[in-house]
């Protein structure tokens, strides 16, 4: 055989050998759909915070100020869950009582402020205040 040939053989199997490579990998990348999928929105919860927990002085009925931070993704209303305790930890035996507060209209990266008011509280205990839930509805 002539070194031509040989050659000729040599390229067609480098060729081969390439195909054999890259087109699974080309395969696979064309059924996978190209881009990554985009993450999950961030929990609402995350976006909400108790700032202040105080005892009505005139109603004797626990109060909760709640701030309300607002997405990137655009203006929506937050519906957040204020629980109402006398301990910071859970007591499983002992419900705690809650409130639904509904902020309208948050816009992204503004702040907006609501009160939660929850049950007559008893004397001479101190009330914990923090969020239990929140749930955020876009373009509302």
């Amino acid at each position: 055989m002539s070194a031509l040939k040989w050659q000729g053989w040599l390229v067609g199997l480098v060729v081969l050998a390439g195909l054999l490579v890259f087109a699974p990998l080309t395969l696979y990348v064309w059924a996978s759909g190209g881009d990554p999928p985009a993450p999950p929105p961030r929990p609402a919860v995350e976006d909400v915070r108790v700032t202040a927990c105080r005892i009505d002085p005139a109603s004797r009925r626990v109060a909760a100020a709640v701030a309300v931070s607002g997405r990137p993704e655009g203006t929506g209303a937050y519906v957040v869950t204020v629980e109402f305790r006398e301990d910071a930890q859970p007591d499983p035996a002992q419900p705690a009582a809650q409130a639904l507060v509904k902020v309208p209209g948050v816009a992204p990266g503004t702040t907006e402020y609501a009160e939660a008011l929850g049950p007559v509280w008893p004397a001479a205990t101190v009330p914990w205040c923090g969020v239990a839930a929140a749930e955020f509805a876009p373009g509302r």
